[in-house]
């Protein structure tokens, strides 16, 4: 893609090869490995000649890397009619031939009150530094305002925690946020500091390469040690507060399973995301008949829940490993298990030896962070 002024951007060999964009975070890096921050461009206009290899790509794939911003908010500018190609507004799922004159042109901030408040609250913090950080989210805790929920969520405490700066990319009044975790799951969550380390930190999770594990209790026994469920996940037909595997309009959701340790009518198992969908792990596990125990949404046994004492879904996003967007290298973390999801395990008889308890080998439990 070039400049209608004829100077490609980024390294002078792209000049005259049709390269494709690359993300803003990998600008003159050798091999695609991500470079070092620079300044957002995200609040300016600006103007660019798609380039030949671009052809066929999304609009908004496109105008998020010309822009140096995530693709959701590409895809918000280009809702709003602020992305041109050739003079003319175009939706998102455009796709560019190649040779156009595509330009945008951000919306102006918001004024004062229109984001997130900022709130003292407490945040647990395993990692930070000057591009993203990664927190230990409790049970109970929402994500981002919402409906119900406009304020003493994650974000209100992330912006009121002295010195921490949040990206604007991503969704409306989610700043920083680059996946999520339900209401009463647990575990660990990744923050963006700024737009160019969201953009590569969302690109990464698209492309499977961000590692999420999760810890799960669920009912009954599943059909084999390991396994995987590769059906889509959609709004319930009927109950749009559900989500369900559905066989239209779904999107595609990927979760694999390894049984850790197997109790009287419950097991222990570790579920590992390809995909991040709404409610996926619980979704798929109820799908193939093993609920995570606590979780009525989707059928479990209240009876079971309360013989154990568990107060909500089990489930505990215990390891997180994704590359860091300025040099590459890889970021792993690891967080125990809550006391009450411990408790329960404890109360079950868990074994305190073997795998399982082993840092070496990653260790669902108590392993604490690597």
């Amino acid at each position: 893609m070039t400049p209608p002024d004829g100077h490609p951007p980024g390294d002078p060999s792209d000049r005259s090869t049709g390269a494709p964009l690359r993300d803003p975070s990998d600008r003159g890096t050798p091999s695609g490995a991500p470079g070092p921050p620079r300044p957002d461009p995200s609040g300016d206009p600006g103007e660019v000649v798609v380039g030949a290899a671009d052809a066929g790509r999304r609009l908004d794939e496109v105008a998020a890397e010309a822009a140096g911003v995530s693709r959701a908010r590409a895809a918000r500018w280009a809702g709003e009619g602020l992305v041109l190609v050739d003079g003319r507004a175009r939706p998102k799922s455009h796709r560019l031939l190649g040779g156009e004159r595509l330009a945008w042109t951000p919306p102006p901030p918001p004024s004062g009150g229109g984001g997130p408040a900022a709130e003292d609250l407490p945040v647990e913090v395993r990692y930070e530094d000057d591009r993203l950080l990664v927190v230990a989210k409790p049970a109970g805790l929402v994500v981002h305002p919402g409906p119900g929920h406009p304020t003493g969520t994650l974000v209100n405490a992330l912006l009121g925690r002295a010195g921490t700066v949040l990206s604007a990319g991503g969704e409306a009044g989610r700043p920083g946020i680059v996946h999520r975790l339900d209401k009463d799951t647990s575990g660990l969550l990744l923050v963006a500091k700024d737009d160019a380390a969201h953009l590569a930190l969302s690109r990464d999770l698209a492309a499977h390469q961000v590692e999420r594990r999760y810890l799960a209790l669920v009912q009954g026994r599943l059909p084999s040690a390991t396994g995987t469920v590769d059906r889509p996940v959609g709004r319930h037909p009927r109950d749009r507060k559900r989500m369900a595997v559905v066989a239209k309009g779904g999107r595609a959701a990927v979760t694999h399973w390894r049984v850790l340790e197997t109790f009287p009518a419950v097991q222990l198992v570790e579920a590992t995301l390809e995909t991040g969908r709404t409610h996926q792990v619980r979704v798929h596990l109820a799908a193939v008949h093993h609920p995570l125990v606590g979780d009525r949404t989707y059928g479990a046994d209240p009876s079971l829940a309360a013989r154990l004492g568990v107060d909500r879904p089990f489930l505990h996003a215990w390891r997180l490993a994704f590359r860091h967007p300025t040099d590459g290298h890889t970021v792993e973390l690891t967080e125990p298990l809550p006391p009450d999801l411990e408790g329960v395990l404890d109360r079950l008889g868990a074994s305190e030896r073997g795998p399982r308890m082993t840092k070496t080998t990653g260790s669902p439990r108590r392993s604490g962070r690597s």
